[in-house]
């Protein structure tokens, strides 16, 4: 589209425009593409794992549903000293000799769920386990500081 035809000629909506037409990237630019087909597939990952989360008196429970991933094939990482960050990759039976998918309907390739832990998490004491297609995630709480005692400080005379 020829942004001067309708008089909307201005920078900023030339580099808009520009952003947003993928006709106006350099050729050699396959790299950018790549990343940019990264982070949607990353977004579409995020946004397609459903995760509960509950607070415990004592931990965070990060419930994520996994069916048919193995253990080998779930991540768990603490990223930034505070991100938690469970990820994995569900691949495609191959067909074989003998049958074919008539309907395909189960969800594959990357799962990704990240999340911010609070002050209080103990990042040391992770646990993870995974049980009948539901991956369990345990951070441990922090214990609470204790309160300091009155400081007595001598009054000199003089």
């Amino acid at each position: 589209m020829d942004l001067r035809f309708i008089g909307l000629e201005t920078p900023l909506l030339h580099a808009l425009h520009h952003m947003l037409d993928p006709s106006t990237e350099a050729p050699n630019n396959k790299s950018t593409n790549a990343n940019k087909r990264a982070y949607a597939r990353d977004r579409e990952a995020m946004a397609a794992t459903p995760a509960d989360v509950i607070e415990r008196l004592d931990s965070y429970v990060f419930q994520i549903d996994v069916p048919g991933l193995k253990s080998g094939d779930i991540k768990v990482q603490v990223e930034d000293d505070n991100v938690l960050v469970i990820s994995g990759d569900r691949k495609a039976e191959d067909e074989k000799e003998g049958f074919k998918y008539v309907r395909k309907e189960r969800r594959i390739g990357k799962l990704v769920r990240k999340f911010v832990l609070p002050e209080n998490a103990n990042t040391d004491k992770i646990t993870a386990v995974c049980q009948d297609g539901v991956l369990s995630v345990t951070v441990e709480k922090l214990a609470p500081p204790k309160p300091k005692k009155p400081k007595t400080i001598e009054v000199n005379i003089g």
